[in-house]
């Protein structure tokens, strides 16, 4: 798994930025995959025993390009994961901040809260095949009072070629600089994405196969149903317009087929299925082109029947077996971004502007990927503290009183350590300690200075000129 990490990183640190810059990126993919618990930029740095400074300004102030490292991700799972049947996922997700110093944040929709507050929104971009799935991109939203707010745009960084953009504007640019690179055969997304008949209209232009889902009240008119009778007189009549879900509740058991799905943790995935052809009223309330309504209901765990509804520009003839197969690999991307906020701390970091929170994004994305292979190479699924420590454990040190005056010494040489009971400490990466060093700048690749220490271990400090303590010994 570590070597898969550095093979990863080793590609692009050296081409887009600086030896220094890349080190640091390389610890803070690092420190973002440990099981430190609270993963920013502080104490990722004092985890590698570096400037916790120097470490926020690569993160939130250095002006490196994130997109060489997002298109190396892109490359790396459409050679590894790809398939032709494939799926690219669009998916917006929100973030909770406090105040409104942050870039992008606003009184908006947060669907982890359920309702409106303020909250950064990141549109993602996942892919998913049958042999595993990954987030490859992201764009930040910015609605259209914030990116109006010119002296909130300059105190933040943003680009002044960024203006405003829906967020369903922003999943077509993401198609189309990587949709070439990723093979795939659908295009889907949640009814935030499907509601917009604009954006279902792109991707048709595009002449891609979407399956999105909509929302309950979608007003659809069936294709497939008989008409009203004729009465002799103007216009025949034509099926009226309904809700999905009314459509829905009409429909006898007959009407349902039974699929089994794929496997699941406890036992099939087993859901019923029903398909239609309709006309979906678009947002200014016209008539849209013909599309395939599918329904896909599911008996939940309290006893009660959940209905998902979408719409596809698919063939008629596509079945239902593959309609059931894309939504449910849809749902594989709401995974992968529980697990990048709890795993890689996709969504807890420090940084206010434009580039900060790009940096992180494409770092934690990174970062994800990784945990995401390892757990697919037969990893295991959670972080078990009890058969692992963030760093071994060493005997009980004897501690001293502190002091801040004095200056941190570089070398164990040239200050000797005045903490007994203690050992060379280890580092934890997932759920493995491990002796393996970091890089670092002594050596290059494995170069670690001596006198190894961070915020979350035992730490052991030295002696002044004088022979008296300089910093305390403590053991987390």
């Amino acid at each position: 798994m570590l070597d898969r990490l550095e093979r990863f990183v080793e590609p692009f640190a050296e081409t887009l930025m600086s030896p220094e810059q890349g080190r640091h990126a390389w610890e803070y993919v690092a420190g973002l995959f440990s099981d430190v618990k609270r993963k920013n930029a502080e104490t990722i740095a004092y985890l590698h025993d570096r400037d916790r400074q120097a470490m926020r300004k690569v993160i939130g102030q250095s002006p490196w390009d994130h997109r060489p490292l997002i298109g190396e991700l892109v490359r790396q799972v459409g050679a590894e994961l790809g398939e032709p049947d494939g799926l690219l996922v669009f998916d917006p997700s929100a973030f909770p901040k406090q105040g409104n110093g942050s870039v992008g944040v606003a009184r908006q929709w947060c669907g982890r809260l359920g309702k409106i507050d303020n909250c950064q929104v990141g549109v993602y971009l996942g892919y998913v095949s049958r042999k595993e799935h990954a987030l490859v991109d992201v764009r930040l939203y910015l609605n259209e009072e914030w990116a109006k707010d010119k002296p909130r745009r300059e105190q933040c960084g943003v680009p002044r070629e960024i203006r405003f953009r829906t967020r369903h504007a922003l999943a077509p640019e993401m198609l189309a600089e990587h949709g070439a690179v990723l093979p795939h055969a659908w295009i889907a997304g949640d009814d935030e994405m499907g509601r917009s008949s604009a954006f279902r209209r792109q991707l048709r232009a595009r002449e891609e196969r979407y399956l999105l889902a909509v929302a309950s009240s979608t007003l659809v008119r069936d294709l497939e149903a008989e008409p009203p009778a004729y009465g002799g007189r103007g216009r025949r009549p034509q099926v009226p317009f309904t809700r999905v879900d009314r459509w829905c509740a009409a429909l006898g058991e007959d009407a349902w087929t039974t699929i089994e799905v794929r496997d699941g943790a406890r036992g099939p995935l087993v859901v019923q299925a029903v398909k239609t052809r309709v006309l979906a009223e678009t947002d200014r309330r016209r008539n849209g082109p013909e599309e395939m309504l599918v329904v896909l209901r599911e008996a939940q765990s309290d006893g009660t029947v959940k209905h998902d509804y979408y719409l596809s520009n698919a063939s008629p003839e596509t079945t239902l077996t593959e309609f059931a197969r894309v939504t449910k690999a849809e749902g594989r991307i709401e995974e992968c971004l529980e697990r990048a906020k709890s795993e890689a701390r996709l969504g807890q970091y420090q940084v206010r502007n434009w580039v900060g929170w790009h940096h992180h994004q494409t770092l934690s994305l990174l970062a994800a990927y990784v945990s995401d292979a390892r757990r697919a190479a037969g990893g295991k699924d959670t972080h078990r503290r009890s058969q692992s420590r963030r760093f071994a454990r060493s005997s009980p040190p004897s501690c001293i009183a502190p002091s801040t005056a004095a200056p941190r010494p570089t070398s164990a040489a040239t200050s000797p350590a005045v903490c007994s009971g203690t050992r060379e400490p280890t580092r934890t990466i997932g759920n493995h300690v491990t002796d393996w060093p970091l890089a670092g700048p002594n050596n290059g690749n494995s170069g670690y200075s001596q006198n190894k220490w961070s915020a979350r271990k035992t730490e052991c400090h030295a002696q002044d000129e004088g022979g008296n303590p300089s910093r305390l010994c403590a053991s987390s």
